[in-house]
């Protein structure tokens, strides 16, 4: 895992060329141009998922994983927390190996606070819960890089 201000993006050039792909994107992209939905950077090997929710309850949340790809998550707006643990901490409960989705259940070993300033990077080791409160409901506008490992 990844949490860092989003004006230090560059410093962490050259730790793959698919991240540095996505991270190179997001130096010089206008997001808010984005449309929603799959919006293609590389083809399979970086892509971006640009979606809108309001924020849930922690007791409504759950960890998701992938075995595929790393995640970049960005805010565009709004605020939300990301619980993130160790997927080898978890109970899984659901796969789908056709969309890369792994769900478990558990305790999280680190919360990040999330709004436009902030980026978290996930790899696939790191199970995460997203859509979060924070101070009540938000209404988030994000983005997700997928990044082929």
């Amino acid at each position: 895992m990844l949490y860092f201000d989003r004006c230090d993006l560059e410093t962490y050039l050259g730790l793959s060329p698919n991240l540095d792909t996505a991270l190179r994107f997001l130096m010089t992209a206008d997001l808010s141009a984005l449309h929603p939905g799959r919006n293609d950077i590389d083809g399979d090997n970086v892509y971006l998922n640009r979606f809108d929710y309001d924020t849930i309850p922690p007791e409504k949340g759950f960890f998701e994983a992938h075995d595929a790809y790393l995640d970049v998550h960005v805010l565009l707006s709004g605020e939300e927390k990301i619980a993130v643990a160790n997927r080898d901490t978890l109970e899984e409960f659901e796969r789908d190996s056709a969309t890369d989705y792994i769900g478990y259940h558990g305790q999280a070993q680190s919360l990040c606070n999330m709004d436009s300033g902030k980026v978290l990077v996930v790899w696939p080791r790191d199970a995460h819960m997203v859509k979060l409160q924070r101070d009540g409901v938000s209404h988030v506008e994000k983005a997700v890089l997928k990044v082929k490992v």
